[in-house]
């Protein structure tokens, strides 16, 4: 319990931070990207702050791990957060950091109890349109049949992607960049399941609570009808007994 106890508390003093933290990645990764003229000098802090950001979640979990009373139970549930931790290790590619830590913001979001689904789901959208779009055209900018040549036509090229609509006027032409369509396409599929759920879910709970409230009126109303009929058959018996009752 102690160590559960302790594990809870690290994941709330924690999450504030991360989350700060993985805003830092999101502008490092973004200023190469964008800044096509940034120097070396830039770029270079930007690599350092990507790291220093996927090192800070790493820490996180082997801190996670450490604390919690079920380590076995704890890496076969988390194991996304292993994968995430492990993967930039194994190749340590830009697009794999920025998986990662995808990942692990996504993670250590979903614990926080106070983040409702509808901010959640918000939030992975706006994510996943920026990052996509980032993605992208760090890998069409320079290819030689490449149309995706401006953060314009990235986000919208982003946009139809996710939202499954396609028009054609923007596509990628490398296989990197097919791989990210196809993760946009899954992302934004999954995105609107779980929109559609929850307004299904809500409606279910408007007609559930509708129905709760004409139960309650029905039964008071038969309770109401009940005590009439028994104040009549009162009334009555009363009324008999005094013409019983001698003058």
């Amino acid at each position: 319990m102690e160590r559960r106890a302790a594990q809870l508390r690290w994941e709330r003093h924690t999450q504030r931070p991360l989350l700060a933290l993985a805003v830092a990645f999101a502008l490092a990764y973004a200023v190469p990207i964008v800044d096509g003229s940034a120097g070396r000098t830039v770029t270079s802090l930007c690599t350092v702050v990507e790291w220093t950001v996927w090192g800070a979640f790493a820490v996180d979990y082997l801190m996670r791990l450490a604390l919690t009373p079920r380590r076995r139970d704890f890496v076969r549930t988390h194991w996304p957060d292993l994968c995430a931790v492990v993967l930039p290790v194994l190749q340590p590619l830009r697009l794999l950091r920025l998986v990662s830590t995808l990942l692990l913001v996504g993670r250590r979001a979903r614990m926080a109890p106070q983040i409702r689904l509808t901010t959640y789901v918000v939030g992975s959208v706006i994510g996943l349109l920026m990052f996509g779009s980032l993605a992208v055209l760090s890998v069409e900018r320079d290819s030689p049949n490449g149309n995706i040549r401006t953060l314009g036509d990235a986000v919208w090229w982003s946009f139809t992607t996710m939202t499954t609509v396609g028009y054609g006027d923007h596509a990628p032409t490398t296989g990197l960049g097919r791989m990210i369509a196809v993760g946009l396409m899954l992302s934004g599929i999954a995105l609107l399941g779980v929109v559609t759920a929850n307004i299904a879910a809500w409606f279910i709970s408007r007609f559930e609570k509708d129905d709760v409230e004409e139960r309650r009126q029905t039964e008071a109303i038969a309770a109401l009808a009940e005590e009439v009929r028994l104040l009549r058959a009162e009334v009555a018996r009363l009324a008999a007994e005094r013409q019983e009752q001698p003058r």
